[in-house]
């Protein structure tokens, strides 16, 4: 068989799908040209420090051993790559609608250096319609027509931070503006990841993903709204999620918490959302979701509230465990920990947090700094609250130590029954 061919491939942003996208074509013999205008992320790999907490020094200097990486602020290296691939943020500006600056600039930046037969490649996630609307004109204002002398492909990034997942075992979806993008991309793909799954157009690749996380976002606010009606039931959620799940066929697991964060489950599907309105199509499974979302900080804060009683909320202490968006990131983006905290300092309540990936937390304009969890410091709580369930936390000590604890992940939920430890 035919050796694979090794590509030289442009990696524009070198955030949480980025650099790990780098780090797998370049262990499968690729050479990389990683790009981002973040100076600081630069610097730190090239002093061979990583800033991802899936990524220690020691994998940051394995990366760089072969002499296949190279980092760069700036776009000269597209001229050398056979292939270019967008890895920038997609947010959601003030109105609840797709911001697609990050991936405009990009495009625009790299313009003055592509050249004929190179492929370029959108994974962040987006609506249908953005490679062949947005950037195929911004392409052939090179004069260079898309599809001939340039190739163009929609590819979701489906990287699961902090998971056990290898990157290469996910399959990837491809998606090309025609036959010929889409042969190439597949191809480019095929060096790194264990399966490639075609479909007809960048299109149905770009609902590929929206579908993904719509999927998530509504079954998840599902069993957020479940929480209020348990609660006045007094009923365990957790309890019938697990009993429900023995069922062998026709029911999924997902969990209630105190909101859903991350740039993508709480982001995309408001994407789709904006895209159905464009053509006068209602969704109203994900408005009525996102309008779940929304209320969850301050059914947290009324949750704590009523924990605390007779004592009112003002003036009271609440310790944060955990405040990034999910377990064992460093991942602050869309973190409902940041809406909790900052209604909790609007009622007067005294808050500290402690997170092992976070050392200090802006809120508005206050400064929160972590706090040791010793058994010393956690008993000067009024309450404490579990945000992220991170692998690593002392739960028992946590347990032992707090007045009252309100366990939003249950991650307490295999300690023996304690009188302390409410789970929503």
């Amino acid at each position: 068989m035919e050796p694979a061919r090794n590509y030289k491939i442009a990696i524009i942003g070198l955030g949480y799908v980025g650099l790990p996208l780098a780090k797998l074509f370049v262990e499968k013999g690729n050479t990389v040209y990683g790009i981002d205008t973040d100076i600081r992320k630069i610097q730190m790999l090239q002093k061979r420090q990583s800033y991802l907490s899936d990524y220690k020094r020691k994998d940051i200097r394995k990366l760089f051993s072969g002499k296949n990486f190279h980092v760069t602020h700036t776009f000269e290296e597209i001229e050398k790559a056979d292939v270019i691939i967008l890895c920038v943020p997609t947010p959601l500006d003030g109105q609840m609608k797709p911001d697609l600056n990050f991936v405009i600039n990009a495009t625009r930046c790299i313009l003055p250096y592509l050249r004929k037969g190179q492929l370029i490649v959108l994974e962040s996630s987006t609506f249908p319609g953005t490679c062949e609307e947005i950037l195929k004109p911004l392409l052939e204002s090179t004069g260079m027509e898309v599809g001939k002398e340039l190739l163009l492909a929609y590819s979701p990034e489906r990287i699961d931070p902090g998971s056990h997942w290898e990157l290469t075992r996910i399959p990837k979806v491809v998606g090309g503006v025609n036959s010929a993008s889409t042969s190439y991309a597949n191809e480019v793909y095929g060096t790194a990841f264990e399966k490639v799954v075609i479909v007809s157009s960048p299109r149905a690749a770009e609902m590929t993903k929206l579908l993904e996380n719509s999927q998530r976002f509504l079954n998840i606010s599902f069993m957020n709204s479940l929480l209020k009606l348990c609660e006045e039931l007094d009923i365990d959620l957790w309890e019938v999620i697990e009993a429900a799940g023995t069922k062998p066929f026709g029911f999924a697991k997902y969990y209630p918490g105190p909101g859903i964060g991350g740039h993508c489950i709480p982001v995309d599907p408001l994407y789709l959302l904006w895209k159905a309105r464009e053509h006068r199509i209602e969704m109203p499974f994900i408005e009525l979701s996102s309008h779940v979302n929304e209320s969850m900080p301050a059914y947290i804060v009324e949750r704590v509230s009523k924990i605390l009683k007779p004592k009112e909320l003002k003036n009271s202490s609440v310790l944060i465990i955990g405040v990034t968006y999910k377990k064992d990131v460093n991942d602050m983006r869309e973190s409902v920990a940041i809406p909790i905290i900052e209604q909790l300092l609007q009622k007067d309540v005294h808050v500290r947090f402690f997170d092992p990936y976070v050392n200090e937390l802006q809120v508005g304009s206050v400064t929160l700094h972590s706090l040791p969890l010793t058994a010393r410091n956690m008993k000067d709580f009024d309450c404490t609250v579990i945000l992220t369930d991170h692998s690593n936390l002392p739960y028992e000590l946590i347990a032992a130590h707090t007045p009252v604890v309100l366990d939003t992940r249950n991650a307490t939920g295999k300690l023996a029954d304690r009188n302390n430890i409410i789970r929503i």
